[in-house]
């Protein structure tokens, strides 16, 4: 059985990419409740599924490592073509091996220089690493000394470019809900209702499902047997929406509509409000102005902008909605999405004890000051 890569054992199928950790922290984005489908398999390494493709993901300071597995398919495409270039070995009368032959054996399919372009152009993608988190850091600490004093420690968050299906379907099951919840029900929907990519150690990993696949009028009563609750028909009744009244097409064809249009569109399916609709239009569509609120941002924006001070609204009513969103926007311009981003990541529970070192301190007291 295959067992889960670790960089520190080696293997010829490791590659590399140059990205330094103040560009990218993977400890951080893949955490943060962007993706759910990434877990940390051994320290520092992160495995998932992306673009229908097994990764395990590390880094060093200044490199990306990669470790990429064969899915089923193109296993039983290499082990075939080996099968045909082989012959068995067998014993001649005289009990010695013939010569030139070679042994079958189920090894893994070569890394060809085709499959390495691929595959990182499919990293720097998804990571969008085309775009410098080094200006716009720069940028919104000249504008927001509060943000100026988080991004002491939480450098290397940038956005996921995601399938805009996957992000779609994960993001409506985050409606009262929590990361960890999330990734397991996420987990769920891929095991029921996805294509079996590859086994490693005592894991089976899953592509995310086909819209079809979603659509089926018999998911929501499966889903409900799985745990989703009253996100289950959103999951299932959004996906047949989309299909019989916009096609296969339609999310991913929102990529090129300015982001009003495309966020009003998404409001237009079931299960999905502001929040939901600004995460997949930040997450997955190129809309970096978009600005999820949700409990999170409602706090910080509160308690450290001292938004809505002496109104003290009781519900975040949707004018509120647009109006904190118009906030950030004009606060930390065009890609405001992204900065928000990277004060819910320093939110979140699990790392709130970077927040604790002395210098991270000493610049929250100026701060404040």
């Amino acid at each position: 059985m295959a067992k889960h890569a670790v960089l520190s054992l080696g293997g010829n199928r490791w590659r590399s990419l140059p990205c330094k950790k103040s560009e990218l922290r993977l400890d951080f984005i893949l955490a943060c409740g962007q993706s759910f489908r990434w877990r940390e398999t051994a320290k520092d390494h992160w495995t998932g599924v992306m673009g229908g493709r097994v990764w395990t993901l590390t880094q060093t300071d200044d490199t990306l490592w990669y470790h990429v597995y064969n899915n089923q398919d193109r296993e039983k495409e290499g082990n075939d073509r080996k099968r045909r270039a082989s012959v068995s070995l067998q014993e001649d009368k005289s009990g010695k091996r013939s010569k030139g032959t070679v042994k079958s054996e189920e090894e893994p399919v070569p890394v060809t220089e085709q499959d390495t372009e691929v595959e990182e152009n499919m990293l720097r993608n998804y990571f969008q690493l085309n775009v410098e988190l080094r200006g716009m850091y720069s940028a919104w600490g000249k504008a927001d000394p509060h943000f100026k004093c988080i991004a002491e420690i939480f450098r290397g968050v940038r956005m996921l470019r995601q399938d805009p299906t996957e992000c779609l379907f994960s993001i409506i099951c985050t409606t009262n809900n929590n990361i960890s919840r999330i990734q397991g029900m996420v987990e769920k929907m891929c095991q029921t209702l996805g294509t079996e990519l590859c086994q490693l150690d005592e894991t089976t990993y899953h592509d995310f499902p086909q819209l079809s696949a979603i659509a089926d009028s018999t998911v929501e009563e499966c889903l409900k047997d799985l745990g989703f609750g009253y996100r289950a028909k959103f999951v299932q009744r959004s996906a047949k929406q989309i299909l019989d009244t916009h096609g296969l097409q339609w999310l991913e064809g929102l990529r090129n509509v300015p982001y009003p249009q495309a966020h009003d569109a998404l409001l237009t399916l079931p299960g999905v409000g502001n929040k939901v609709a600004d995460c997949v239009c930040l997450m997955s569509l190129d809309k970096a102005e978009a600005v999820p609120i949700d409990t999170h941002m409602w706090q910080i924006a509160k308690r450290d902008y001292n938004y809505a001070a002496g109104r003290n609204p009781k519900t975040l009513t949707d004018k509120l909605y647009q109006d904190l969103g118009d906030f950030f926007r004009q606060l930390w311009g065009l890609n405001a999405g992204w900065a928000q981003s990277v004060l819910f990541c320093a939110d979140l529970k699990q790392f709130q004890y970077l927040k604790q070192m002395p210098h991270v301190k000493q610049l929250k007291e100026e701060e404040e000051k």
